[in-house]
């Protein structure tokens, strides 16, 4: 077999493999609330399937090559804060992956890849940081990429490709509620109907439209406020057959991505989340701003006692 679960491998199966001709998968996502119709793990379930299915593709269409499929870590930042969802610190999740992906490259792996299904700014950032990081101190390739397709898929940008799929072209209505959808909405709710349907609360049918601005969702918890049932778009809308056009498409700009990547003619940053490239989305920003701050106002305090002891004595 030539996709193997690493939590089922011995030491001596680990360190047969082939190391220039091995993806080592690592799926990262957080427990999350997903509204009242799905549960909190979609996100995982997403990346689970997104990484399984690469693991797939990959030795299908590459003889002699492995991948090993490393446990989900259930770790996220910049998430909806409501029961059941667990907020992990941005600095957290990018130094786990740090660990995870310096183990495998000290011994040897040369390719490893993450998989992950939330769309979080900071945690794609996260995610991007700590690819660089292992890349750049082990000289291996580390790639997310994840944000990079989530941002182009949730700007329409696939909307043709997977018409063409579907066999048909979107409405008026289904496209507004494409633009519209972002959490829990249209497009998750379909995937888990085709990926784990026992979990989808049959609620999702009645559910309304949850439509936000972009003003709106600046505000942390946008989708929980004034009512909100923590899901973003048209969970109504729900159709296991656009979830399958929909990864259809997504998996094959995925495999263009690892295909680069395996026969060196992308580089592990070349498919980056456009949020790693804002600085207050960098794990790096708020303490860095805390601490210029700090050191403004000591050296401001400085200044002023300076001055005070040096000026003159009343007459």
């Amino acid at each position: 077999m030539s996709v193997h679960l690493l939590e089922e491998m011995s030491t001596p199966a680990v360190d047969a493999l082939d190391r220039a001709k091995t993806v080592v998968l690592l799926t990262i996502s957080p427990l999350e609330t997903h509204g009242p119709h799905l549960p909190v793990g979609v996100d995982a379930f997403t990346a689970r399937h997104f990484a399984q299915t690469i693991a797939d593709r990959l030795v299908a269409a590459r003889p002699g090559w492995s991948a090993v499929l490393v446990p989900t870590l259930h770790l996220g930042s910049f998430t909806f804060d409501s029961v059941g969802t667990v907020t992990v610190r941005q600095r957290v999740v990018r130094d786990a992956l740090v660990d995870y992906g310096s183990a495998f490259a000290r011994a040897g792996f040369r390719y490893i890849l993450i998989a992950n299904g939330h769309a979080g700014p900071g945690h794609l950032a996260a995610l991007d940081e700590a690819a660089a990081l292992v890349s750049r101190r082990h000289g291996i390739t580390m790639a997310s990429f994840t944000g990079h397709l989530a941002w182009e898929f949730m700007r329409g940008h696939y909307a043709t490709k997977i018409e063409a799929v579907l066999g048909r072209s979107m409405s008026d209505e289904e496209r507004r509620a494409f633009a519209e959808d972002a959490h829990g909405g249209w497009w998750e709710t379909s995937l888990m109907l085709l990926l784990r349907p026992d979990l989808v609360d049959e609620s999702y049918r009645t559910l309304p439209p949850a439509r936000y601005s972009w003003p709106e969702r600046i505000l942390p918890n946008y989708a929980l406020r004034k009512g909100g049932l923590g899901y973003v778009g048209h969970p109504a809308l729900a159709d296991p057959a656009f979830a399958r056009a929909t990864t259809d498409v997504l998996m094959t700009e995925a495999m263009a991505i690892v295909d680069g990547l395996l026969d060196g003619t992308l580089s592990h940053s070349a498919r980056r989340s456009p949020f790693s490239r804002v600085p207050l989305f960098r794990t790096n920003f708020w303490p860095a701003t805390a601490g210029v701050t700090a050191g403004l106002g000591a050296l401001a305090v400085g200044v002023a006692g300076f001055l005070l002891r040096r000026r003159p004595p009343p007459a």
